[in-house]
């Protein structure tokens, strides 16, 4: 599903230079759950923008299904996300002025689904995380564990092959952590979703059935627990 060769990434140039990723290969099979995990600036959130092709590496190959994306421009890598891929991120990133509803049918509208059509499919995905009751709710009048719970039913509207989700948890408290981990694992295991996700915390990555760590870069560990 995922095949990376060989990644390198550089911010600035000179003696300002400063290597985010050093040749990082490694292949994800369709179906897993891993974490990406390593010290503060190791990597892990630059790492996963480069696979979703966010950001663009500077040598290497990345390679989606069949899609070579490190050989693609923004507007096909763009066509892409919208098909196959989710994203949750720790700031949840909902538009504050739309509810619920609203902001999780947000990739079908940009994909060209009908508004009707897109209300019913978001209302499933709101259903889905158990928020049928919020669907008019706004963001300001939801919880964090809520407003994430919302973000997830966005990333899985589109019932995407991949999931990306960089510190799902990090802004949660350890009981609403645990509810965002078991819907992930729930994804994973019921509909086959792959799901990668960049975590500090080793008892979230411990959740996934493996475990990438990035040191400077690099990495330094790849199987199925911490080091």
């Amino acid at each position: 599903m995922i095949t990376v060769k060989g990644l390198t990434k550089t911010y600035g140039k000179g003696e300002a230079a400063a290597r985010a990723l050093r040749d990082v290969t490694f292949t994800i099979n369709s179906g897993e759950m891993v974490s990406i995990t390593g010290p503060s600036g190791g990597g892990k959130s630059t790492l996963l923008h480069v696979l979703a092709g966010i950001e663009s590496c500077d040598s290497g190959e990345i390679w989606i299904g069949d899609a070579p994306i490190h050989q693609w421009d923004d507007r096909k890598i763009a066509k892409l996300r919208l098909a196959k891929m989710g994203f949750v991120f720790q700031a949840y990133h909902l538009v504050p002025v739309l509810n619920a509803w609203e902001n999780t049918a947000l990739p079908l509208i940009a994909s060209g689904v009908p508004a009707n059509k897109a209300k019913t499919r978001a209302l499933e995905a709101l259903k889905e995380v158990g928020l049928e009751g919020k669907a008019k709710q706004y963001p300001g009048a939801l919880s964090g564990g809520q407003n994430q719970r919302v973000a997830i039913a966005r990333a899985i509207v589109g019932k995407p092959a991949i999931l990306w989700a960089d510190e799902p948890t990090g802004a949660l408290d350890t009981e609403t952590s645990e509810q965002i981990i078991g819907m992930l694992e729930m994804l994973n295991r019921h509909h086959g979703t792959t799901i990668v996700m960049v975590t500090h915390d080793p008892l979230v990555a411990n959740r996934a059935s493996r475990s990438i760590r990035l040191q400077n870069g690099r990495v330094v560990h790849d199987g199925g627990g911490l080091q």
